[in-house]
């Protein structure tokens, strides 16, 4: 019964195995398979769109729940009368996470399995008939993505399992510890340095990672690991490559405008068909029971996830043109009467057929690069003039006047508050908090975060009161959890601190 129960469950840290080498190497001439795949460019080629197919999935599913809606930035449009999700996205967003919390292990699982597919595209391209230009650009992708996973899997759940290469033995699955951050670091540093030494600094194909997507993450964590020199020099090559800022902070995610000169790389969806690519977070953003009243199709209420908090309206400074582009504070139901529930506007653009919205989903932009430059120099210089020029940039589009004769304390604050708003709702928030706080100043933020939305909440609760738990935020929790599941079926796992 074990074995049977291995076979069918071999989800090691929800890895997919592949099968053993002497059954892959007999192919049923009528199927396709991965024994019969990989063999020329074109097909390598399809594996790494399916790689960026699965991102696509990560963005819609897991992504904006686990970077923004366990923040202090979005919460949920409470539902008295469906309580169905509260065991899953509502304790993502009351900190209510255990080991067998389902959207735990399925943003665990979730990015396993990409991973399982990257390593298996990684390893079964050796022996394809691919050019050698083509081939460096493909491996560059996959790594590229590889480390994007790993880096996000260190984020959210420190230690973790390396495999580089696909399983060919259920067994090898129950063979696997977590390794230290520091050892995962090594394998993403490795395959970082790889991607931006040979990818373009444009790719044939739009979507494709570029060296700037790969100078973007290798910025991301020199900066999470406060090595501001290295991201200093980092962010500097990026302002070599063409980028700039779009002068109208709309035209950034109109999707009429997608891949623009401010977009380093964008998760690509199409909408207005029905060929299975179009975005569908706009759905579960707005809220419930509007019916017609936000987005042109009356028969259908939105998911009332991913709610702008009253705590981040009350941010935006007066007069800044991103607010209205963001976010609505509510909106004019059917009957003519005002409905007091936020919603996240950055996405709500007019689609031809319902449910099939044509936004991509910005993973990064030039932006971002700005404001990361400007935190990096007044880190280790102080608020020098190029990092006031960097900061004013983004205040100056957003109609606000530039700031100056800040010490570096304010400068700080002020280029904090500045990513809070420019990136608002583009799946910062919760690592941006992570990394510039210890466990112990972040339980005591979002502590007194909790005290104000559950005294004053961004949406009503109708006759059903918050309960003790709610927004109580331990400082062992800046990890997740590792899944109950994987822990059960891996005996060598050992849990985080803090969770049974």
């Amino acid at each position: 019964m074990k074995k049977i129960e291995k076979l069918m469950c071999i989800l090691l840290a929800g890895i997919l195995c592949a099968c053993s080498s002497d059954i892959l190497d007999k192919n049923d001439p009528t199927k396709l398979n991965s024994g019969g795949f990989y063999r020329t460019e074109t097909q390598v080629e399809q594996a790494v769109v399916g790689v960026y197919s699965q991102l696509q999935e990560y963005i819609s599913n897991e992504a904006w729940q686990f970077g923004e809606m366990i923040s202090d930035n979005t919460t949920v449009h409470f539902d008295p009368m469906g309580r169905a999700s509260a065991p899953a996205n509502e304790a993502v967003e009351y900190w209510q996470l255990v080991s067998n919390t389902g959207n735990v292990g399925s943003l665990y699982n979730r990015m396993y399995r990409n991973l399982a597919n990257i390593n298996l595209a990684l390893y079964r391209m050796g022996a394809a008939t691919v050019s050698e230009t083509a081939k460096s650009n493909f491996e560059g992708q996959l790594r590229f993505m590889r480390a994007f996973y790993y880096f996000s899997l260190v984020q959210y759940f420190g230690d973790v399992i390396v495999v580089t290469e696909p399983i060919t033995n259920p067994d090898q699955a129950w063979d696997y510890v977590r390794s230290p951050i520091s050892e995962v670091n090594i394998l993403i540093d490795s395959d970082l340095k790889f991607a931006v030494e040979v990818l373009p600094a444009k790719n044939t194909k739009v979507g494709y990672a570029t060296k700037g997507a790969a100078l973007m993450l290798q910025g991301r964590i020199f900066l999470a690991r406060k090595q501001y020199v290295e991201a200093i020099a980092t962010f500097r090559q990026i302002t070599q490559l063409g980028y700039q800022l779009l002068p109208d902070y709309a035209d950034v995610f109109d999707p009429a405008k997608k891949n623009h000169a401010e977009s380093i790389m964008d998760v690509q969806f199409q909408g207005g068909n029905d060929l299975g690519e179009h975005s569908g977070f706009l759905y579960n953003f707005y809220p419930r029971d509007s019916y017609g009243a936000v987005i042109p199709f009356p028969g259908r209420s939105g998911g009332g996830w991913n709610v702008p908090t009253l705590d981040i309206i009350g941010d935006y400074e007066e007069g800044d043109l991103r607010k209205a582009v963001s976010l609505k504070e509510g909106y004019t139901s059917n009957e003519g009467e005002w409905v007091a529930v936020p919603y996240i506007n950055k996405y709500n653009h007019p689609h031809t057929i319902e449910g099939r919205p044509d936004d991509n989903w910005p993973l990064m932009r030039y932006a971002e690069t700005l404001l990361s430059l400007a935190e990096a120099i007044n880190e280790t210089e102080g608020p020098t003039a190029e990092a006031f020029g960097y900061l004013n940039q983004i205040r100056q589009r957003a109609g606000l006047q530039p700031v100056s004769n800040l010490t570096k304390e304010e400068f700080r604050r002020v280029v904090f508050h500045e990513r809070r708003i420019e990136l608002a709702f583009e799946n910062h928030r919760w690592l941006d908090l992570k990394r510039t706080m210890t466990p112990a100043e972040l339980a005591e933020f979002l502590n007194a975060y909790g005290v104000k939305e559950k005294s004053n909440p961004t949406t009503s609760r109708g006759t059903i009161p918050f309960n003790e738990y709610d927004f109580k935020f331990d400082s062992f929790e800046a990890y997740l959890p590792i899944p109950l599941r994987e822990t059960r079926l891996n005996k060598n796992l050992r849990q985080n601190e803090g969770y049974e």
